[in-house]
């Protein structure tokens, strides 16, 4: 296997959405950056959504048939190591390699976390509110994007009624997704990736960035005094070349579980690294929407030309929603009393779910309760020393468990599913409520914890390994606090943080370059 040493100003190990943010602004702020990714490019821009292609517009299923091939599994069945009633396997923890990473397939749901239940407090609570406004223009988060759906009024309509005792920021509303409409054909929808963060970067239109498909980031190796990184091992996969990149700065924003994998395998490991891991336990549940709610469509008047051409163009249809509507995105936000966030939607089918093709998809609603942990060093991801996943990298296992305080919550949850259910309509046979398993939300975090003091935390508030000066890290990992709500806008929010604290401590390096 041949070597080639390479200088760099900014390598940025992994290339979703926070390892495209650093990206981003690193380079807008006059950095030269090179981003590398062990998984292929699937898509003629780099980390464009999958589902913006016309064939999985409208078919969840085929879609999820899509996603399925590019998960990879993160472990083997975690070994028990309490009675089995105590210990949740997460052994269905996957990740997705690939350029763009699980922005490639995601929902683009991209809520506020809230500011007492869920946010952290290492950040200054000043500053949260510009970052989430500029995380959220950046991923191109919207309320409006299925707003006007005959679908999403009925539901948004019944839940508002249901739950009239919430109050105005908490109650039922339009939910915030990283996805707009076409403008050349507004039944189509094109979905936030990472080529829509990464802007000119993915068109090739500006100088100072670099990105490497199947580019596997192996080691980082740390001068004799631990102090700094002085140069990473990467293997290209392309040509089983192993590359020595010399950076001034090195970023790894590679996942909650294969961060903290670099870092242990570069003898990086400090304290709480993996420890206080947290995962959102998930309520789930399909309801057919009431009859009484579907015939109420045709006297609505806001529905009247929609459903008036409807029938005219298919006179033999019972329902009165037009074929191609879009389905629902409501929105419930986590509160102080309610502390889980609910998403009324449609989505991928879990794998245990069998389709029943009679059902009419227009009137099948999703319903699925995200709930939060609280932080405990015992909940943990861990590496082997000696066995290797398929990657040649240490291998993961996970030791977590629910305290009674988290279950007394999910069961709260629960009911609290249920009641929104009957405010809908009646349980699809098969998908009755039921919680599903750990790691298929994906929202792990915790593991690179962010915090103030080095024995609890792995990086400062600035994002930054303690000790390693030259050494940031990003992700849903950083986020120290129990969390429901989806984590992908508060991570880019952290990126954007800690960005520019990089482009304030450094200057401007070489350009890349091959050394002899």
């Amino acid at each position: 296997m041949s070597h080639q040493r390479i200088e760099v100003d900014v390598l940025v190990v992994g290339s979703g959405p926070v390892g495209a943010t650093f990206a981003r602004t690193l380079v807008d702020g006059g950095r030269e950056v090179m981003v590398v990714d062990a998984g292929p490019q699937l898509s003629s821009r780099p980390g464009e959504h999958l589902k913006n292609h016309l064939a999985y517009q409208h078919s969840h299923e085929r879609f999820g048939a899509l996603i399925r091939g590019h998960l990879h599994p993160l472990s083997r069945p975690a070994r028990a190591v309490g009675p089995p009633e105590e210990l949740i396997s997460l052994a269905a923890g996957v990740a997705t390699y690939a350029v763009g990473g699980m922005a490639t397939h995601w929902t683009g749901v991209t809520p506020r976390h809230h500011p007492t239940v869920e946010r952290s407090n290492a950040i200054p609570a000043a500053d949260w509110d510009s970052l989430y406004g500029e995380a959220e223009a950046l991923l191109n988060t919207r309320t409006d994007l299925t707003a006007s759906a005959i679908s999403h009024q009925v539901v948004i309509d019944a839940l508002a009624a249901e739950y009239a005792e919430l109050p105005a920021p908490y109650g039922v509303q339009h939910l915030p997704m990283a996805a707009e409409r076409r403008a050349d054909n507004p039944g189509l929808v094109r979905w936030t990736g990472v080529d829509t963060i990464l802007g000119p970067l993915a068109d090739g239109d500006a100088d100072g960035f670099v990105l490497r498909e199947q580019h596997q980031c192996t080691r980082l190796v740390p001068a004799a005094d631990g102090s700094r990184i002085e140069y990473a091992e990467i293997i290209d996969h392309t040509t089983w070349r192993t590359l020595r990149v010399e950076a001034s700065t090195y970023v790894v924003a590679c996942g909650a579980v294969l961060t903290p994998q670099l870092l242990h395998a570069s003898g990086i490991r400090p304290p709480a690294l993996g420890r206080h891991l947290t995962e959102q336990p998930v309520a789930f549940c399909q309801i057919l929407l009431r009859d009484d709610l579907v015939e109420g469509v045709a006297a609505d008047p806001r529905f009247a030309e929609r459903v008036a051409a409807h029938r005219t163009g298919h006179p033999d249809d019972a329902l009165p929603i037009p074929l191609d509507d879009l389905d629902p995105n409501v929105w419930i936000p986590v509160s102080q009393d309610r502390p889980w966030h609910c998403q009324i939607h449609r989505d991928l089918p879990y794998d245990d779910m069998v389709v029943d093709p009679d059902l009419d998809g227009r009137l099948v609603v999703d319903l699925r309760w995200f709930g939060l942990v609280d932080p405990r060093p015992e909940n943990r991801v861990l590496f082997s020393d000696t066995a290797r996943d398929r990657y040649g990298m240490p291998e993961a296992g996970f030791e977590f468990s629910l305290s009674d305080s988290d279950r007394a919550r999910q069961h709260r949850m629960m009911a609290d599913l249920r009641r929104a259910a009957a405010a809908l309509g009646p349980y699809v046979p098969g998908s009755e409520p039921r919680f599903i398993l750990p790691t298929l939300p994906l929202h792990i975090a915790g593991t690179t914890r962010m915090g103030t003091d080095p024995d609890t935390s792995v990086v400062d508030p600035g994002s930054r390994v303690w000790g390693v000066e030259n050494l940031y890290l990003g992700g849903n990992g950083l986020i120290p606090t129990g969390n429901a709500s989806n984590p992908t806008l508060t991570s880019v929010a952290m990126a954007l943080r800690a960005a520019r604290g990089i482009l304030r401590a450094g200057q401007a390096f070489p350009a890349e370059r091959a050394l002899a």
